[in-house]
């Protein structure tokens, strides 16, 4: 199976997942092997929706729709045309999943296939039911991909390299236990968003997706506000007003209750609108929601701030703050070419 084998797969995986997208399901007769797998992805949705009560309709479909648009032909081709894939020798890469958004380790699998290297499976017990099913789909259109993919629920053994992705304390373990192999070990980040006070309703508008898509469980999503001094949030809650629809959903609404009587019985200062709270603090990793603010006093002192911090964040939103800056509205649509934790995966497991 040689390079063009395996990105012909994936963008027909691709074109598989256009079928269901936020704006519903329709099924295309036309594309590959549908007829065997497109009832069956159906029940895996509504398994993973069952066993996880943050997996709604509209995250699920949110992921496989962002999927489908980044498994092109093109998009693939452009990706992997910055490297050199002459000579790999294949090799058995472990990848340990986290489960906080739907398919959140998929893009690890993909690069470990695309690599031409073999992938073994740990997937976190909260996402179990999406990856397996579009993994049987990549065998049967491109068989090469038969054992090379293996799902596996105990130790990771047999292996010559990994990818974990956990908690700062799941970290620790993971960089003893695997001390010994070449490994990429990803712990807790969070995002920002940095403003001025000049930004436009719809930037914060498209801010407030960054906030709220997938509740803010996701290491893109922005859970920290830098601002300046005597910023008016007037705007602000105007602009997140969009999505206040989410306090109807049960698990969100917990989380809002139990954090909204914590902070009243602490008596902490907040600003709340009735699904979302505000709160000044210099921490990163806010609660479900709640979305920390600090203060700023000159850029200069921030962009040292966010360089001294930079291992904490994953995204910075902003509009003309840093030349790695994401903007409004697309921390949740990243691009193959974006990589976790700025560590280049394709590149690690070119070196292997």
């Amino acid at each position: 199976m040689d390079l063009q084998q395996r990105i012909n797969a994936f963008s027909k995986l691709g074109q598989f997942l256009s079928q269901f997208t936020t704006n519903g399901i329709q099924k295309d007769d036309n594309i590959a092997a549908n007829e065997l797998f497109f009832d069956g992805f159906k029940h895996q949705i509504k398994l993973a929706k069952e066993h996880n009560g943050w997996f709604t309709d509209t995250n699920v479909y949110f992921s496989l729709e962002s999927w489908a648009n980044a498994l092109t032909t093109s998009n693939i081709t452009q990706w992997v045309s910055q490297y050199n894939f002459n000579n790999i020798e294949p090799k058995n890469i472990g990848i340990i999943m986290a489960g906080n958004i739907p398919l959140v380790g998929f893009h690890d699998f993909l690069s470990v296939l695309i690599s031409g290297h073999n992938v073994l499976v740990k997937q976190s017990s909260n996402d179990k039911h999406l990856l397996p099913y579009l993994a049987k789909y990549l065998e049967v259109v491109e068989p090469g991909f038969k054992n090379k993919i293996t799902f596996t629920k105990d130790k990771l053994e047999n292996f010559d390299a990994v990818i974990a992705t956990g908690s700062d304390n799941t970290a620790r373990y993971f960089e003893y236990y695997f001390k010994n192999k070449p490994s990429i070990i990803r712990k807790n980040r969070n995002s920002v968003a940095i403003l001025n006070g000049n930004e436009t309703q719809d930037q914060l508008e498209a801010l407030s997706d960054d906030i709220f898509r997938y509740y803010g469980l996701g290491c893109r999503n922005v859970s920290k506000l830098f601002l300046p001094k005597d910023y008016n949030f007037d705007a602000f809650f105007n602009a997140v007003y969009k999505w206040h629809p989410v306090i109807n959903e049960a698990k969100y609404a917990n989380n809002y209750d139990y954090n909204k009587a914590v902070y009243l019985m602490s008596e902490f200062d907040m600003l709340e609108n009735g699904f979302l709270m505000i709160k000044e603090d210099q921490s990163y990793a806010s609660p479900i929601a709640t979305v920390f603010y600090e203060y700023y006093d000159t850029i200069e002192d921030l962009k040292a701030k966010t360089q001294e911090d930079k291992d904490k964040i994953q995204c910075i939103v902003s509009d003309g703050f840093t030349k790695d800056e994401i903007a409004f509205g697309n921390t949740q649509k990243p691009e193959l070419w974006d990589y976790a934790d700025n560590v280049d995966t394709v590149d690690f497991l070119l070196k292997i």
